[in-house]
């Protein structure tokens, strides 16, 4: 938000033949006024024209930086965004459910919450991206089943959803260009780090999926965006009041991401760890967060789901039966996920000292998987599936001098000296504290 209180619109809207003077739009937020609706329809609608210069709107982007965004303007803008591409009708569908993660390392949730939520009676019809950084995304781990086919049409999307309760695609149709285009400048120009543009760009995109009920994962730590939970409590809270004012069911959940979730870190490693909780085992903080975001997010679509009911789909194997059938009607091979191949060069990060294990910097090991090939940092590059970390021992453990910590799986050496270095630095052994909570807070509208 603004620190200052907003002026009223008064040199923003200012026509100049006829037409909006972009730089009084750009003046009018360096003083700190607020852009009424219209302002900014003319401005963005201008620019997606290419009548406005990227450096006219870079101008801006730093004004916000500087001095936020009210309430109204971030929710005005996301609608905008929303609006400036294609968009998904799942009227049609009933209990339409959602989840956005704002990134993490070793985060498979989409995988197990998907059939999960079917299975409850909710409807997971999503379009997601491609990763980009430093571990892939949901769609890249989905590839690395053989015969999975991530792009649908949108008649067999919908039919599948319908018949099956989830379908999973990449993100095909043009879902709020204009938020594309403004993050490539916030990329180009520091940026990036503005509250109201962050939560006006991921909500944009959940408002063009047409979900009705959404929960947020939002992570805080060392590996995740946002580093102190007071900020992201306040990202959070900003992207409620957005999803409120358009209509939509909206829970946030807060948490940690110090270390990787789970024990698995890279694209097919982790499929195996997402079906291993299907069938009512895997990691207990993934499937912590699982039943909690699942329960949340079930519940604001008015399906009364507990996460004792969620557990129960998890350990009598119909969430894993919901799992088998929705990869095979995109083509894949669901019974190779549980053992997908993984690459056969194999390193050990050992403890550097005896005690308990007091961290594991997600970041690192986020960089480490990267420098291994499991992740990229173009749109174009590619993936090796196959490469990864397996964690042997999570915080709280006690280990010896030299025990193994960390198992790194390479293909052929390639980045695995980097990979090796960030994993030494990533890895720290202490006296014995107690390992922070997974879910740290709750927030509801």
């Amino acid at each position: 938000m603004s620190p200052h209180s907003p002026a009223s619109c008064s040199t923003n809207c200012t026509p100049y033949n006829g037409r909006m003077k972009p730089a009084d739009f750009i003046g009018a937020k360096r003083l700190g006024e607020e852009h009424d609706r219209t302002a900014l329809e003319t401005f963005f609608g201008a620019f997606l024209a290419d009548e406005v210069a990227d450096y006219q709107v870079s101008a801006w982007l730093m004004a916000v930086c500087l001095q936020g965004l009210t309430e109204r303007e971030t929710a005005d803008l996301t609608q905008l965004m929303a609006a400036s591409g294609d968009t998904l009708d799942l009227s049609g569908l009933p209990h339409t459910v959602d989840k956005h993660s704002t990134g993490g390392v070793g985060d498979k949730t989409s995988l197990v919450l998907a059939p999960l939520l079917a299975v409850a009676g909710g409807t997971v019809a999503k379009m997601t991206g491609r990763g980009l950084g430093h571990t892939g995304g949901t769609v890249d781990k989905l590839e690395s089943i053989p015969g999975f086919r991530a792009e649908l049409p949108e008649e067999q999307f919908l039919r599948q959803a319908a018949e099956i309760g989830v379908a999973v695609t990449g993100q095909s149709r043009d879902l709020a260009p204009l938020d594309g285009r403004l993050y490539a400048l916030r990329d180009a120009t520091a940026t990036v780090q503005s509250l109201p543009l962050i939560a006006s760009s991921v909500m944009s995109k959940k408002l063009a999926g047409g979900a009705r009920s959404l929960v947020l994962d939002v992570k805080v730590g060392a590996g995740a965006f946002m580093r102190a939970e007071a900020e992201a409590a306040e990202l959070a809270r900003m992207m409620l009041r957005i999803g409120s004012l358009a209509g939509l069911n909206v829970t946030a959940v807060l948490s940690g991401m110090d270390a990787p979730l789970g024990r698995e870190v890279g694209n097919a490693c982790e499929v195996r760890e997402a079906v291993d909780c299907l069938r009512g085992g895997g990691p207990a903080d993934l499937r912590e967060l699982c039943l909690r975001l699942g329960s949340l997010v079930l519940n604001s679509a008015g399906l009364d789901v507990s996460e004792r009911q969620l557990a129960g789909h998890l350990d009598d194997g119909s969430a894993w039966e919901r799992f088998v059938q929705w990869v095979e009607a995109q083509g894949g091979d669901a019974a190779a996920a549980a053992s997908l191949p993984l690459a056969p060069g194999e390193a050990v990060v050992a403890a550097p000292a005896a005690g308990t294990v007091t961290g594991l910097d997600a970041g690192l090991i986020g960089r480490a998987v990267g420098a291994l090939g499991g992740g990229r940092s173009r749109k174009d590059d590619l993936i090796d599936p196959g490469v990864g970390v397996r964690l042997l021992h999570k915080p709280g453990a006690e280990v010896e001098a030299g025990e193994a910590v960390a198992l790194v799986r390479h293909r052929d050496g390639r980045g695995l000296d980097a990979a090796l270095d960030l994993l030494g630095r990533a890895v720290t052994v202490g006296s014995a504290e107690p390992p922070a909570p997974l879910i740290l807070d709750v927030i509801t509208g």
